[in-house]
């Protein structure tokens, strides 16, 4: 006869980078004047966010759409094409100059986004699965005693781990343009463990 427990151990970090959704999009008479202007856009944005110091590595095609825009269907009144990225900030205390570089791409410029994250979560982690397996351990003890039997060792061990990324709410570039005060705070993120452990229980 054996006896399951579980455990659950957070700890609180401070995220120290953050991943950026943002783009490009425009409209155009025609499908072909439309995609141009959109690629011309993207070229912009990427070649000033290379310029503002994020490397071309860090920065990845997220979206490429094109698509008509109808008066009323069949009838088009213009073609819309956008192009997005995702743009790794490795220190989020740049997170600011790195949008207004966005918005200062022009008119065509979207942010759609941003996600927090833990560059290095190892130490954090271990901790949080000591404080994991002593819970279950304390409640593996606890039924023991309750049950007047002993308790015997473990047979196994599973972990299951959530760290939710801390998405910002969306916006489009005027919008920011308007706060000139805007700032982004990552605030503190809890990283979980969940842990399950079996034990022999005679």
């Amino acid at each position: 006869m054996d006896i399951t427990v579980t455990g659950e151990g957070s700890v609180m970090v401070a995220p120290d980078m953050l991943r950026l959704h943002a783009g490009v999009e425009v409209r155009r008479a025609s499908a072909g004047e439309a995609f141009a202007a959109v690629r011309a856009a993207a070229a912009r944005l990427g070649e000033a966010l290379r310029q503002a110091g994020v490397a071309p590595e860090d920065l990845s095609t997220a979206e490429l759409f094109l698509g008509p825009e109808y008066e009323s269907y069949p009838k088009v009144s213009a073609y819309r094409a956008a192009q997005g990225l995702e743009v790794v900030v490795r220190d989020v205390s740049r997170g600011d100059h790195v949008i207004d570089t966005v918005v200062g791409v022009g008119e065509e410029a979207r942010l759609h986004g941003v996600a927090f994250e833990v560059a290095e979560p190892a130490a954090a982690l271990a901790e949080a699965r000591v404080r994991a397996f002593r819970q279950a351990a304390a409640k593996a003890a606890q039924y023991a005693e309750l049950a007047g039997r002993p308790l015997g060792r473990v047979v196994e061990v599973s972990e299951l781990r959530d760290a939710p990324p801390m998405p910002m709410r969306r916006m489009g570039a005027q919008t920011l343009a308007a706060e000139s005060d805007a700032s982004i705070s990552p605030g503190r993120q809890s990283l979980t463990v969940h842990v399950t452990l079996g034990y022999d229980f005679a």
